[in-house]
Parts: structure tokens; sequence; C-alpha cells
């Protein structure tokens, strides 16, 4: 009798215990993706997201260790404030292309994409901006797009689940991205052409100054 009940008793603790195992593995947080953006600083909210492309919220001079460690060459700043105040290693290059999310327009990607490309050549890349979320994440998730060849949707969820920020900033991006003409976009960088548009301003001024010269 006691054999009995002591088996029965053992049989559902196992019962309890398997049932118990698959729950807590489905509230266990899903593993990152690997080919996401990885978490190399907390406090600066530094992420690299390839071996020659580093994101990141604004940095002070204590990242500058940091930096030449990573051995950084550029930084793109996306912010009207200059980098000058906190970044003075001579041998960081240093490009300053401010722009905002709701205004936004495909000449500021193009700018943005053909700057990260020119300047990986020299080294690894840092594009920041304030918080290293909106500004920051949208120019992020065109590069995975229109260089790296990536789907709307995987960039956007990279750029909204990754970590990087309150996922309520990134609705002026999130409208951009949905919008973005690709293959214009990847054409317009291919060849050099500052818009995807021949009557955007930098392109009626390219056209003006070609008349000119001719």
């Amino acid at each position: 009798m006691f054999l009995t009940r002591y088996s029965s008793a053992f049989c559902l603790s196992l019962l309890a215990l398997f049932s118990w195992i698959p729950a807590r593995a489905a509230q266990a947080p899903a593993p990152r993706p690997v080919e996401w953006a990885q978490p190399v600083e907390v406090q600066y909210n530094l992420f690299q997201m390839s071996p020659t492309l580093y994101r990141s919220a604004l940095p002070d001079d204590g990242a500058v260790p940091l930096l030449n460690n990573l051995k950084v060459a550029t930084v793109i700043n996306f912010l009207p404030e200059a980098d000058s105040s906190w970044l003075k290693a001579p041998g960081i290059h240093q490009v300053q292309l401010p722009y905002r999310t709701n205004h936004v327009d495909d000449s500021d990607v193009l700018k943005t994409l053909r700057a990260i490309q020119s300047a990986e050549a020299d080294g690894p890349v840092l594009m920041h901006c304030k918080h290293g979320s909106d500004r920051t994440g949208l120019m992020a998730a065109m590069y995975r797009i229109v260089v790296q060849g990536w789907s709307k949707e995987d960039a956007l969820n990279e750029m909204t689940q990754g970590g990087f920020g309150e996922s309520g900033h990134f609705r002026d991006s999130v409208r951009y991205v949905m919008q973005a003409d690709v293959d214009k976009l990847r054409i317009a960088l291919a060849n050099g052409d500052c818009s995807t548009s021949a009557f955007a301003t930098c392109s009626m001024k390219s056209w003006f100054q070609t008349v000119n010269l001719k």
C-alpha cells in the first residue's frame, strides 16, 4: 500500500514538473537574432551592426578609449551640434549630417549611405544621434534594406524590437521606410545621384551647375 501511494505521488510530481518546464520556457525571452545589431556597451547604447559599422547614442569624451579599441575611424553625427566638443582624437574623422525623422527625404538617406560606404573604406564607422534610436534607427534600417538587401519587414523588426529605445519613437521612421522606393534608392546610390527625383532641390542645383559650366 505504501509503495503504491509513493509511486502515485512520485508520478504526480513528475507530471507537475514536466508541465512546469514548458510554461517556464514559454515565459523565457526569445534569443536575439544573430543578424541583428549586437550590444557592445550599454552606457552609450552602442551596438555593432557589421564588422565595419556601429550605432550608438551621443557619446562623450569617456567613450574615446572605447572607440579607439574598436578602431573606429569615422564618426557620423545626425545632430545639429558638432562632435568636436567631446571628440578631439586626431585619428577619428568627423562627419556631420543633421536631419529630423519627421522631415527626412531620399536625399538625406542617400547622403548618409554614401558617407557610410565611403568611410568604411578607411575602417569601422560609428553613426549616432542623441539617444541612438530614432534618427540612427532609421538610417540603420535603410542601410540594411538598400545596401545589405534586407526586406523592409526584417529591418523594421530590428529597428522597433532591437532594444534601441521606446517603440513609440519610431512612428516617423516607420512611415518613411514603408513608403521608400528601394529600387530607386539603389539606382541613385549607384549612379551618384543626390536624390531619387530630378526635381529635388539638390538635383536642380546640380543641373544648373552643369548648365553654367557649359
